[in-house]
């Protein structure tokens, strides 16, 4: 999930909370394109290893992704990336 020189994409010194650059560079992989819908993300505590970061903190970054509408958790399952709207169900077919 990091990038392929192993670095974490996460900046201790940027101001910016920790779970929101997480958040932020899963997000930008789901547009790219390069995490796609239906696929499962790996646990927290699989990301919190792969972002060298507190669980805790992949958690919350989670949470975050699922208040954009980008992930969906399923208990007892695990998270996936969420199917986009359709322009009916998004209300853009209206007139």
């Amino acid at each position: 999930m990091t990038p392929e020189s192993g670095q974490s994409p996460i900046d201790p010194t940027k101001i910016a909370y920790v779970y929101m650059q997480m958040a932020d560079h899963i997000a930008d992989r789901i547009s790219k394109g390069e995490l796609r819908p239906g696929a499962r993300l790996p646990g927290e505590r699989d990301l919190a290893a792969e972002y060298g970061v507190a669980h805790l903190t992949a958690r919350r970054a989670t949470r975050e992704l699922r208040e954009r509408g980008l992930v969906v958790t399923l208990p007892a399952k695990g998270t996936f990336v969420a199917y986009p709207e359709t322009g009916e169900a998004a209300g853009e077919g209206e007139e």
